[in-house]
């Protein structure tokens, strides 16, 4: 029996990220190499500067590339202007910030009908509901965000990044303002959906147990993949 071949999603040649603030220029990702394939988690981890979060965000379209080349499905992204890099979002990247950046002015259920509303694209209630149910909150759909405890907030947050249906879910230190126990049904229910919904699933992390659960780990030290 032949071994199924991987299809790419990401890729990722000879990345540079370099930031400049009024003191210095700041090379923050140097000469990344990296592949990422369909369906799989792959963890990102490293001390804290290292790179990681930009590393992230850079796959997300959030970060521009000083130098390199990056492909989505063998299709250029990294000469994309900034709205056809918000269409590439809108359509294939669900992200998970650690601070859940949920509006405070809306609903648990508007929060999540967010992305939809942004890229104008039909608003399934339905969805919205059965994907906030799968997180533990059909009962909280019309509370806000000062209604709801951290963790349920970060539900919340899960649940919107998921709403279109991403091919890839990026996670950003998705348990750090989160106690332990919290922290553990999060990652459960992360790790859950990603496979239901079939996405690959990038997460940035301190917590070697998380990164023990993916299929490919990351470590960035000071820029560099080692």
């Amino acid at each position: 029996m032949k071994n199924k071949i991987k299809e790419k999603l990401i890729e990722l040649k000879n990345i540079h990220v370099n930031i400049k603030n009024n003191i210095e220029n700041i090379h923050i990702l140097k000469g990344i190499n990296l592949t990422i394939y369909k369906n799989t988690s792959i963890s990102i981890t490293g001390e804290s500067g290292a790179g990681k979060s930009t590393l992230a965000m850079t796959i997300a379209g959030l970060e521009l590339i000083s130098k390199g080349k990056i492909f989505f499905k063998n299709k250029p992204i990294h000469n994309l202007n900034e709205n056809a890099l918000a269409i590439y979002r809108s359509k294939y990247i669900g992200i998970v910030f650690q601070s859940f950046n949920l509006l405070d002015s809306m609903t648990a259920l508007e929060n999540v009908n967010l992305p939809m509303e942004i890229s104008g694209s039909k608003i399934d209630s339905k969805r919205s509901f059965d994907l906030l149910k799968s997180v533990g909150l059909g009962n909280r759909t019309t509370h806000y965000p000062h209604q709801l405890s951290g963790g349920e907030q970060q539900r919340v947050a899960i649940a919107r990044a998921l709403i279109a249906s991403p091919e890839i879910l990026i996670a950003d230190e998705p348990t750090g303002n989160l106690d332990k126990r919290n922290s553990e049904e999060i990652m459960n229910l992360i790790f859950k959906l990603q496979q239901e919904n079939g996405s690959s699933l990038i997460i940035v992390t301190h917590d070697q147990s998380i990164a023990s659960r993916c299929n490919q780990n990351v470590f960035l030290d000071n820029g560099f993949i080692i």
